[in-house]
């Protein structure tokens, strides 16, 4: 009888880096084929010849792949089965992902805490679910890997393998996994669980990791992505995340990756004080203890500070009379509305968003006519012979009345169409400043 030795994985020289896959999969994998071997079992002469000749005298994973299966099919009740299928695994993942794929379920069914065999249904998985260009297509496919990156989280050490492989093989594993996890739950706009995921790859990725070119630095982009794409958006965080990820990111791709500034202008209104942020971000994997974004006032901010900046509050120009009437306080709303109301003035080219011949709807500030909503409501004095179709634009004369503030709607009696335009300066110059 002849002796062969087991390995719980045997040992490949070659790094299982499959082209185009993200860079944790790589070494994760390579930490897969590394394992040392767990023991010897006894064999029949002439099932070892076989097993020798696809072991030990097959030098590339090209040609030892044909020679196992033709072992397993001699012996398919040998027993060094398993050990032998994730040999075969191993040579699959360099050349025949879905023979990789396939080969791994046998070896999940044989052991369903294999950790390297969930780490191959992952990766495989993965790069299959990103060349997809069906969008259902490619959703199926991530979630597929969770499926098995979510038990290899929970896999537990194997039989024969030190307490310290076991901890190297998850460490290279983990990252992996949290890393499709978090990218199939942001592809299905699940925010939370996102966020969740991302922040344990980079917890659990090696430092360099994190400031170089590969996975654990996408990620880091993907994860200010879901802060943003959050209800409501967490702004701040989001600044945070991506500025690191631009900060190391290959000048080739910084071009692509604008969620940065445009987070923190969204949040404090200019660009101003973005070097501080740069700075924090590049030196830390999350925000420091302390870390602050100055926020930009609120449109109630504003318009307070309109009003009490604003000697003759009639003097303010029709747009910021509505911003304030809009978003200041109710107080500060009666204030300006005071000095116009009874007033009568003409409006030219508003637009038509709603008519009947008593009642003409239209939108006045830039807001409601890039939104096409209604923010002035025009009483007809007569009915009108002719009523203005929606989307037309109308000059109108009326004399203000009433106003509602959210939404707003500024109520005009008495009103009449005119032929006539009054100077377009008169209700379009905006001083009130809104940075939000």
């Amino acid at each position: 009888m002849n002796k062969a030795g087991v390995a719980s994985l045997l040992a490949v020289s070659a790094t299982l880096l499959v082209p185009g896959m993200v860079s944790n999969f790589g070494v994760a994998l390579a930490q897969a084929a590394a394992a040392p071997a767990a023991g010897q079992v006894q064999m029949d002469p002439k099932e070892y010849a076989v097993y020798d000749d696809a072991v030990n005298k097959q030098t590339t994973p090209q040609t030892q792949a044909p020679a196992l299966e033709a072992y397993l099919t001699s012996f398919p009740n040998s027993a060094v089965k398993a050990d032998v299928l994730q040999r075969l695994m191993l040579d699959y993942s360099q050349f025949d992902p879905a023979k990789a794929i396939t080969t791994a379920d046998k070896v999940l069914q044989l052991d369903p805490n294999n950790l390297r065999a969930d780490l191959i249904e992952v990766a495989f998985r993965r790069q299959a679910a990103e060349t997809q260009t069906d969008a259902t297509a490619r959703q199926a496919g991530l979630d597929a890997a969770v499926t098995y990156a979510q038990k290899g989280l929970t896999a537990t050490k194997p039989t024969g393998m030190s307490d310290a492989d076991f901890t190297t093989l998850q460490a290279a594993a983990i990252p992996a996994f949290q890393s499709v996890i978090g990218t199939a739950a942001l592809s299905k706009k699940d925010t939370a669980t996102a966020i969740t995921a991302f922040k344990a790859e980079l917890a659990a990725s090696k430092p360099e990791d994190t400031t170089k070119p590969g996975t654990a630095l996408q990620d880091t982009y993907y994860l200010g992505q879901a802060y943003y794409q959050s209800t409501p958006p967490d702004l701040v965080n989001c600044t945070f995340y991506a500025t690191r990820a631009f900060s190391y990111a290959p000048p080739q791709f910084q071009a692509q990756m604008p969620l940065a500034a445009y987070c923190y202008k969204k949040y404090h209104g200019g660009t101003d004080g973005y070097d501080a942020v740069t700075t924090a971000a590049k030196a830390n994997l999350n925000p420091p203890s302390g870390f602050t974004i100055v926020a930009a006032p609120s449109d109630a901010d504003i318009a307070a500070k309109t009003v009490a900046s604003t000697p003759d509050l009639a003097s303010l120009a029709l747009s910021d009379k509505e911003f304030i009437m809009k978003n200041g306080k109710s107080e500060d709303a009666e204030k300006v509305f005071a000095t116009i109301k009874g007033k009568t003035v003409q409006i030219p080219d508003a637009l038509v968003i709603a008519a009947t011949a008593d009642d003409v709807q239209v939108a006045v500030s830039d807001d409601a006519v890039q939104g096409k909503a209604a923010d002035f409501d025009f009483k007809m004095k007569t009915p009108l012979t002719k009523v203005p179709e929606v989307g037309s634009k109308i000059n109108l004369a009326g004399t203000y009345d009433s106003y509602t503030q959210s939404p707003v709607m500024i109520t005009m009696s008495d009103s009449d169409v005119v032929t006539k335009k009054a100077p377009a300066a008169a209700t379009h110059h905006t001083t009130t400043t809104h940075h939000k």
